[in-house]
Formats: C-alpha cells, sequence, structure tokens
C-alpha cells in the first residue's frame, strides 16, 4: 500500500513540473476573516518543482503488448497488467521511469520499467497496452516515439513493484 501512495505522489509532483503557483493576488470577500491571519504566509506560496529532471534518451522504437501476458509474471516478479502504464526493456533498471511522447500527437505518458524486452529486433521498447492505447499506437503496432528518463532528486529508483 506504501508504493501505491508513493506512486501517487510522485505522479501528482511530475503533474506539477513547469507550474508555479502564486496565491493570494486578491481574497473574496467571504474569506477575508483569514486574510489577516494568514497573509504573511499566503502572500508569495511558490511551489519549487525544480526536483524532477527530465534527460532526454533520443527516439525509440516501441511496440506494445497485451492480453497474450496478461496476468503473467513479469522479469521483476511482479504480474503483469495491460491496464498499467508500464514498460519492457532489456537494460533501463526496474522501477525506471520514462515519459514517452508520440511527436505527431504530442500525446505524452509516463511509464514504469517492470519487465524485459522485447525480444524482436529492431525493437527497442514494449509498452504495456494502455499506455499504448494513449499514445495512438495500437493500430500501427510499432512506432518511433520519444524517450525521457525521469529523475526525482533525492529518490533513487522509485518505484519497483506495486504488489
Amino acid at each position: 500500500m506504501k508504493s501505491i501512495s508513493k506512486m501517487i505522489m510522485i505522479l501528482a509532483v511530475i503533474g506539477l513540473v513547469g507550474f508555479t503557483i502564486a496565491t493570494n493576488d486578491k481574497v473574496p470577500s467571504e474569506t477575508a476573516f483569514l486574510t489577516e491571519e494568514f497573509a504573511s504566509v499566503q502572500e508569495e506560496s511558490i511551489i519549487n518543482t525544480s526536483i524532477i529532471r527530465y534527460i532526454d534518451r533520443g527516439t525509440m522504437r516501441a511496440s506494445w503488448y497485451g492480453p497474450r501476458f496478461h496476468g503473467r509474471l513479469t522479469a521483476n516478479g511482479e504480474i503483469y497488467d495491460q491496464n498499467a502504464f508500464t514498460a519492457a526493456h532489456k537494460s533501463l533498471r526496474f522501477g525506471t521511469l520514462l515519459r514517452v511522447t508520440n511527436t505527431r500527437t504530442n500525446k505524452s505518458v509516463i511509464v514504469r520499467i517492470n519487465d524485459r524486452g522485447p525480444y524482436i529486433p529492431g525493437r527497442q521498447i514494449d509498452l504495456s497496452k494502455a499506455a499504448a492505447e494513449e499514445l495512438d499506437v495500437i493500430s500501427s503496432g510499432v512506432k518511433k516515439l520519444k524517450i525521457e528518463e525521469i529523475f526525482i532528486e533525492g529518490i533513487d529508483n522509485p518505484l519497483v513493484s506495486l504488489n
């Protein structure tokens, strides 16, 4: 259960990347009673998201795998869930987070490496069915996608397993 809450926290932080939030420009009259007490704290609240870095890993020829492997064990010992946002790679560490982008549609997903593969020559990454659907890769089967590795400062290998 701790792993799931960690995953939710990490994804929430990832979702905030690039945003700076400043508050209390104008406080509605209903909350005016809070203004005097909290104004010094809220006057300029900024969320620091510099703990997340994206490292460009170039483009990879991606395929997907799904129904035939659904419910079987992955290389890291998890049960494969074709509806989760995971991927297989031959050498990236288990738990590595990647932002995968279809540059034609500008759609991106974040996947976690939990398996080994693909084992077909010329392919560098296998996406889960859910990730492939989100990126519009299902019908073509194979597509070149932009890959960025996600580093979160202070966390080494953020998630190894959700089980």
